[in-house]
């Protein structure tokens, strides 16, 4: 299986070595631009599969470079992930208004990036949807839930979630595992954020979908 490739976008320097000496590290294959001009060309030669894309650049800020490329239909499956600073909740806004599929707040924490960036590109091969798993099947691309054949809305914290537990049916993930690939770290949640959202899965797809592993987690059943 080919390697997924990461174009990591950041106008320091530091930021940069460090992000692509921990995604090698992670089995990645990464490039680096310094600025927006030079991650528009490196797009074009590079067509990187993810785009870890700061916000605060000068020149040309990230939520422009974002825009400009989400505007090109060739760049339709390019995923675009933001690096905000913890205090940029309008930033973080905006980018995933401009087409951002998701933000990692500053100082970044190596392993939570890499959670964040493999919940994405389990998107990539699940943009269709595919097989029925009892009874359920998900469009990660346009955020579609199906049961039975009808659509189910879902909010977008209950879609990862039922998206992490149906990519793995049977597996049973814990409730850290869940915490870092749903809420990441940068938010603080406990035990009972988890609990609510299952209960409200289970109140729109039925209590049969999903299993409470006592004191481990929750899975998928087929």
């Amino acid at each position: 299986m080919s390697k997924n490739k990461i174009l990591i976008v950041d106008d320091d320097d530091d930021i940069r070595h460090l992000l692509k000496y921990n995604l090698e590290k992670s089995g990645f294959i990464t490039n680096v631009a310094a600025n927006g001009l030079e991650c528009l060309e490196m797009v074009k030669s590079y067509n990187p599969d993810l785009i870890l894309l700061d916000v605060m650049m000068p020149g040309m800020d990230g939520i422009e470079v974002c825009e400009r490329i989400k505007s090109d239909p060739q760049n339709k499956n390019i995923f675009i992930c933001f690096l905000t600073a913890r205090s940029e909740d309008y930033s973080q806004i905006a980018g995933l208004e401009a087409g951002g599929d998701d933000y990692v707040s500053k100082p970044i924490k190596p392993k939570v990036l890499v959670s964040r960036i493999n919940a994405i590109l389990r998107r990539k091969s699940n943009e269709e949807p595919k097989e029925v798993k009892n009874g359920i099947q998900i469009n990660y691309e346009k955020y579609v839930v199906l049961k039975n054949g009808e659509e189910v809305q879902l909010p977008k914290k209950e879609f990862e979630l039922l998206s992490l537990l149906h990519s793995k049916p049977n597996f049973v993930f814990r409730r850290e595992q869940i915490l870092n690939h749903v809420w990441g770290t940068d938010i603080v949640v406990g035990d009972r954020t988890i609990d609510v959202h299952i209960r409200k899965l289970r109140e729109k797809l039925g209590d049969h979908h999903i299993v409470t592993v006592k004191g481990i987690g929750y899975k998928y059943i087929t």
